[in-house]
């Protein structure tokens, strides 16, 4: 992955409990090192010979935004304009389920204009994801 011409972001509701965002946080991560693995350094080791597992090689910024916001957002994910950005998101529907399976029996059985999502990651081209995210701030 090239840092000079992509980027990948983190957007996440401000307004969920911290442990809530954390989780968000964390699942949007996996899910987005699983499609791209190659964002991941090699491994590494310290002055006392010791080994460390390769870390992102890019940033991932932490954005905020509200419930409105991520909505509009992963409608915009849809446009063919913005088909070849990675995209997952997070929402109430899967962190309301105790195993996988429950959530995709849930997720067929639920329309996408009923989903409230906690985060979206999106990877890809640094000007298509900077106009859909160039205007959020970061998350503290």
């Amino acid at each position: 992955m090239d840092t000079q011409t992509e980027k990948c972001v983190l957007v996440i509701d401000g307004t969920l409990p911290l442990g809530l965002i954390a989780n968000t946080a964390a699942i949007l991560g996996i899910t987005l090192g699983k499609h791209l693995p190659q964002a991941v350094g090699p491994d590494v080791r310290d002055k006392s010979g010791r080994a460390h597992l390769g870390i992102t090689a890019l940033p991932v910024p932490i954005l905020r935004a509200d419930r409105q916001t991520l909505r509009a957002l992963r409608r915009k994910l849809y446009e063919p304009c913005f088909a070849g950005l990675i995209a997952v998101d997070f929402s109430d529907l899967a962190q309301g389920c105790g195993t996988y399976s429950e959530f995709t029996r849930k997720a067929a059985a639920s329309p996408e204009e009923e989903l409230s999502y906690f985060g979206i990651g999106i990877c890809g081209a640094k000007k298509l994801v900077g106009r859909l995210t160039g205007n959020l701030p970061l998350l503290r």
